[in-house]
């Protein structure tokens, strides 16, 4: 084998670090040369200015470092044409135009909406958590922002600020903790600027953010929904019909009795509401460890037995998730409580062990290997 040939090899280790794909195979190895030692690369980027540039400089010569005739390695960047960007959306997408993975009949992916009946639940922080944990546990996992108005996620992963890259008109998430995020907020020119959309535009901003992003093979996509009966969550339901639904409440009854409005409407659409969070639960008294019910009791089962009657069938009570200062704080700081708190990692950790089996079999479901 000669030189030139090992580099063409090497490379092909080579992945990525945003669209997860050797470079040889997204066309990004324009030309290779070797003479006296020095290997000269010619590689080229998506876009100018691409964020991965450094990371990409580094895997490359890690990847030829075995490469015994190799004493130096010079390596020119270069810029994609239109014509090739393109190519690179054909392969990112497997040769389809512009779809919706997850609402495809092949697609593996679970995508679970959380929702809630009212805002201040806790309702994002549960996504972020739940992600974080499945993630940890070697799941591929994404998180959609999907609550268009009061959009937190960002904040709460750790990513404010940050900005997706752009491939025309295919963008790359934000990844963090091993979690691929999307939100509005990633798109707007200043943080504090609001969103004022109307329905319609609602329905195309959610498909849009569905169907421009390249997500990759999920395992697990979530979806952190607006609160109340709105818009959005309909949207979800015409967008995806695979989509499943967890509702998020508070102990209090008052909350179980708007809680109930947002499974009720995911029944109106024909989504399964798989089960129902209690947040902001008992806790203990750090001094005198008797139980304070700060927010009421008895919600999270109000809103099993009233959407378990409406349902005709079993919604299980995932979890009472305690009230914590820490939990609040790791919000703020952009630092998931389950990656610092046993705790709450076992909390989360079995919430998955109960939503991670498929409620339907896979037999039928077409799998994407090429053989």
């Amino acid at each position: 084998m000669s030189t030139i040939e090992a580099i063409n090899l090497a490379l092909h280790n080579v992945i990525d670090p945003e669209l997860h794909k050797p470079l040889p195979e997204l066309g990004m190895v324009e030309s290779v040369d070797f003479d006296s030692g020095l290997a000269k690369l010619k590689i080229l980027l998506t876009i100018s200015g691409c964020p991965m540039k450094d990371r990409l400089k580094s895997d490359i010569k890690n990847s030829l470092g075995d490469i015994k005739e190799i004493t130096e390695v010079k390596i020119i960047f270069g810029v994609m044409n239109e014509e090739q960007r393109n190519n690179v959306k054909k392969i990112i997408r497997g040769g389809r135009e512009k779809f919706i993975p997850f609402a495809q009949p092949d697609s593996l992916t679970r995508v679970i909406g959380i929702a809630s009946g009212k805002g201040g639940v806790g309702k994002s922080s549960v996504t972020v958590n739940l992600a974080v944990a499945a993630a940890a546990r070697g799941l591929k996992v994404g998180i959609l922002d999907a609550d268009v108005y009061g959009h937190s996620i960002p904040r709460l992963m750790g990513i404010l600020d940050k900005r997706p890259t752009a491939i025309d008109q295919t963008f790359i998430p934000v990844e963090n903790y091993g979690v691929k995020v999307v939100s509005m907020e990633m798109f707007k020119p200043e943080r504090s600027d609001p969103v004022a959309y109307r329905g319609p535009l609602l329905h195309r901003v959610l498909e849009q953010l569905l169907s421009d992003a390249y997500w990759g093979d999920l395992d697990l996509l979530l979806l952190d929904l607006p609160p109340g009966t709105g818009d959005i969550a309909i949207s979800l339901g015409q967008l995806i019909p695979n989509s499943e639904i967890i509702v998020v409440t508070t102990p209090q009854i008052a909350a179980a009795e708007v809680a109930e409005r947002a499974g009720r409407i995911a029944h109106q659409i024909k989504q399964p509401v798989i089960g129902v969070i209690e947040n902001m639960s008992d806790s203990e008294c750090v001094k005198c460890g008797e139980k304070l019910s700060v927010f009421g009791s008895g919600g999270g089962e109000e809103t099993t037995r009233r959407l378990s009657q409406l349902v005709g069938s079993d919604v299980p009570l995932l979890s009472k998730i305690p009230f914590d200062a820490q939990l609040r704080e790791g919000g703020d700081e952009g630092s998931p409580i389950v990656l610092s708190d046993e705790k709450y990692k076992k909390i989360f950790d079995e919430i998955l062990d109960q939503i991670i089996v498929r409620p339907k079999s896979l037999v039928g479901v077409r799998l994407n290997i090429n053989t």
